[in-house]
Formats: C-alpha cells, sequence, structure tokens
C-alpha cells in the first residue's frame, strides 16, 4: 500500500517481514482477515539477504566443484580455480542486489498492507511505527500481534572490539572480496559454511574453537568429518582456545586476534560466529509486562504466555533458529489466529492439529551446506540418553553403499538412527557426507511421524541411490 493511514485498525499487524512475517500475513490474508505488515529493514528479512540464499549461493559452486572433483572422466575438467566473481555475482543475484521490490510485489499480491519503519508496542493490541521521515503511525490490531522479528548475530565484548570492525554472518555472505586470511571464531554451522566457503575462494582460515570441535549440537562424527575436509583443504582449526582481545591499528589494516594464553594471530578479517540474540530489546515490551531484549516463551500455537492476543513467531521464541521451522510455526500461528479470530473452538490438547507446533519439539532438521554436508533431525544419542529415552544407536559407513560409490569415488561419510527401544521409533536420525542433504526428508517424516521401525522396513529405497543407506541400517538394528 503506497499511503497508509497514520491511524488505522486492522485484525492483524505482524511486526517484521521476512519470510516468518510474510508467512504468518499470508495464512492470515488467506483468511480473509486483514493485515499490516511492519518492517524497519528489507522486506524479505535476514534470510533473503544475509543468510540462507546468499550462503547457499556462495556455497553451492564450491560443493559442486568438490563433487565433480571426485568423478572420473569430469575431475580433470574442473581442476582450476573458481571463478570469484562469477560466485560473487551469482550470489548478488540470489540477495536480489539487496533490493526488495519483488518482495513488496508479493506482500502487495496478497493483500497486505506495508508500513516501512520501526514497529514498537504501546500496549495491548496497539503498536507505533516511526517511518523514516518521522511520521509516526498508531496501528490496533483487533485480534492478533504478531512479533515476527527474528534475530541478530552476538558479538563479545572484547578489548578493541569497536575499532576492529568484525565481520557478523551478514559481512560474510555479502563481502565484495575475498580476504587474504580470515579467522574466524565460532565452530557452529555459520562457522564452517562461511569456512568452506573462503577457504575455496582463495582465503586462509583459520578456525578458533573455544569447544572440542565443530558443530557441537549435532552427533560428534558430524563434526570431525566436516573438520578433517576442511582441514585437509588448507584451513588451521584450533580447538579448545579463546580469544582475549583483538585490535586493527588503522582502518584498513590487519587485525591482530590475541588468544587467552598470549598467542597472535593475524588476519586480514575476523568473523564472529558466537550465537544469536533476540531482536527483542527496542519493541516497546515493557508496555505489556515483558522484559526488553530476551527471547519470548510461547505455547504450541506460538502465543506469549500469559496474553491472549501476543504470538511470538521464529527466532524470537528460541525453539528452532531455523527458517524452515519459523515458517512452519507460521502456518501454526496463522491458522491459530484465524481460528480464534473466526471464534472456532480449538482443540488445544490435540499434538496433531493444525494449531500446535508438535515438530519443534521432537523433529527439527537440519542441513549443514558443507562439503561433506551434515543433515539431521531430532535428537543426538547424548540427547536421548539425557532425556532418559531407553535407546540404541545404529550406524553404518555410508562408503559401503553402493550408491555412494557412484556418487564419488572415495566416497566418505556416516549415518546414525537412534532408536526408541520401548516404543520402537525413531528418535533422531544424522547423516554426514556429499549429497546427503536430500536423503534428510525421509528421516523427518520417520521421526515426525513416529514410524514404527518394522514399517521402515517395508519402505524400499531405490538401488543404487545413496538412500539405500536405509535398509543398511534396517538390517543392522535387525540383525544385532
Amino acid at each position: 500500500m503506497t499511503d497508509p493511514s497514520v491511524n488505522a485498525e486492522y485484525d492483524v499487524v505482524v511486526i517484521g517481514a521476512g519470510p516468518v512475517g510474510e508467512n504468518v500475513a499470508d495464512r492470515a490474508r488467506a483468511a480473509g482477515l486483514s493485515t499490516a505488515v511492519v518492517e524497519v529493514e528489507l522486506i524479505g528479512g535476514e534470510c533473503s539477504y544475509w543468510a540462507c540464499m546468499p550462503s547457499k549461493a556462495l556455497l553451492r559452486p564450491v560443493v559442486a566443484r568438490a563433487d565433480a572433483r571426485r568423478v572420473p572422466g569430469l575431475s580433470d575438467a574442473v581442476q582450476g580455480p573458481l571463478d570469484t566473481a562469477a560466485v560473487l555475482a551469482r550470489r548478488d543475484e540470489y540477495a536480489s542486489h539487496w533490493k526488495d521490490d519483488g518482495q513488496v510485489a508479493w506482500l502487495d499480491g496478497i493483500g497486505a498492507d506495508i508500513y516501512r519503519g520501526r514497529g514498537r508496542l504501546t500496549g495491548t493490541k496497539t503498536v507505533s511505527v516511526t517511518a523514516p521521515d518521522g511520521t509516526e503511525h498508531r496501528l490496533t490490531a483487533r485480534h492478533a500481534v504478531a512479533v515476527c522479528t527474528g534475530s541478530r548475530a552476538v558479538v563479545p565484548d572484547l578489548p578493541g572490539i569497536d575499532g576492529a570492525r568484525p565481520w557478523t554472518s551478514r559481512e560474510a555472505t555479502s563481502a565484495k572480496k575475498v580476504p587474504g586470511r580470515l579467522v574466524i571464531v565460532g565452530g557452529g554451522v555459520v562457522g564452517v559454511e562461511m569456512a568452506t566457503v573462503w577457504q575455496a575462494l582463495g582465503a586462509r582460515v583459520t578456525m578458533l574453537i573455544r569447544g572440542k570441535g565443530l558443530l557441537p549440537k549435532m552427533e560428534p562424527f558430524a563434526g570431525e568429518l566436516v573438520g578433517q575436509a576442511l582441514t585437509e583443504a588448507g584451513a588451521d582449526i584450533r580447538t579448545g582456545v579463546s580469544v582475549a582481545a583483538v585490535r586493527r591499528a588503522v582502518p584498513d589494516g590487519p587485525v591482530t586476534v590475541e588468544l587467552d594464553g598470549g598467542e597472535q594471530v593475524e588476519a586480514d578479517e575476523i568473523l564472529f560466529a558466537t550465537g544469536r540474540a533476540p531482536r527483542t530489546d527496542d519493541l516497546g515490551l515493557e508496555t505489556v509486562g515483558l522484559e526488553p531484549g530476551t527471547w519470548l516463551t510461547v505455547d504450541d500455537s506460538c502465543r506469549v504466555d500469559g496474553t491472549t492476543w501476543l504470538y511470538a513467531v521464529g527466532d524470537v521464541n528460541h525453539r528452532a533458529l531455523l527458517t524452515h521451522q519459523g515458517k512452519y510455526q507460521a502456518r501454526i500461528a496463522g491458522a491459530e489466529i484465524a481460528a480464534r479470530a473466526a471464534g472456532v473452538p480449538l482443540l488445544e490438547t490435540d499434538r496433531w492439529g493444525a494449531h500446535a507446533a508438535t515438530a519443534d519439539h521432537a523433529a527439527v532438521p537440519q542441513v549443514v551446506f558443507t562439503d561433506p554436508e551434515a543433515a539431521s533431525v531430532g535428537l543426538t544419542l547424548a540427547e536421548a540418553e539425557r532425556a532418559g529415552h531407553r535407546v540404541r544407536a545404529v550406524d553404518q559407513d555410508l562408503a559401503a553403499v553402493a550408491g555412494s560409490g557412484l556418487y564419488a569415488d572415495g566416497y566418505r561419510g556416516r549415518a546414525r538412527m537412534i532408536v526408541d527401544l520401548d516404543r520402537e521409533t525413531l528418535l533422531g536420525v544424522t547423516f554426514v557426507g556429499p549429497g546427503i542433504g536430500e536423503l534428510l526428508h525421509s528421516a523427518t517424516i520417520a521421526v515426525a511421524g513416529e514410524v514404527p521401525v518394522d514399517r521402515l522396513w517395508h519402505a524400499v529405497p531405490a538401488y543404487p541411490t545413496i538412500s539405500e543407506v536405509w535398509l543398511r541400517l534396517l538390517e543392522a538394528y535387525r540383525d544385532a
């Protein structure tokens, strides 16, 4: 909408126009509810411009080249360096050159009104929006306000940090040139994916990890295999170290990183991939009795605890900081808001109903787009044991599966499924290896659907594909 009213009333007001906010708005409008969407940055949010889309656009040529190099008859044709300019240009295309015209058109197309500016709660069901020109818009929601403001990268408060101009995930995915030397602090998903990209594009990467290894939230072998590949590619991975201070003496000069033990590492850029914080510090939460700057606690419909009208969807509720899970929550919340607006009784106890985010508890899938890829859904062995389940881990060397040898010579990978021995269902599955990201949805169905193991036996994998690993895992479980 080109000229939204200074004072306006809507059925639903959505604060934040990333994929999560867009999906809440879409579900609300599909139910016939008038909807306003408020955004202070680009319509489309973090995922579209600084996370999912640009990072995967950067990673795809890296992984495609690695796969091609493992296939005789093709490997000799791809031995040269990547075309950095072409890789970055393709990234720019997928980030829409950091312009949101297409996303604006999409919201316009579903009939949502867009308010550009900073949105803040001012009381129950009321939102103020400060536009870039200083105009104040006052919005009232008849039924619901949905907070979909996402999260931001955390940069630790270290000596010298202000002058060091560190990268976060935003700078790492939007950089215009390859740094000669890049220090990455942190070994989670952002750390390993960005190490994969920039190492392949020519940077000398040093990873500084406080803990014992990479990808600490996945099965240990995932981080081990990804770390092995990064090391073979030339990255220097140091575990059990912490950064004590950073300094950049001149604006365009090198960064000096001082470790706890006094050792110094010099780089051209430093990326902190050390966690996320909620974007709730300037939302006016105090006006409705909530604490600013905190994660918002919600029920399974994403309604904020203690309220009947406020929803927190996506990263801000800290249930699963993943775009696909946020969009899943948005569909749940949108259905809930629409049902309440229509006065439809809700089956609050129906865990598989349209108004319950059941999958956020035990079936959260994630793919790490490194070489090799790592993918998981559900619980790890350690998590299942801590939760008190009686379980068994079943492991399979992916190199022993016929499809993996056809996929690439020298294939290295591993699969694990966690079986609940009392219920004979799967609690978790992890795959690591080239090309395994597309296997994950089958695992997600098995875990989310609580498919009995004896029924999975009848889901026959096609030969010769890597998915035949399912047969090998089930054989190992049956024959033990």
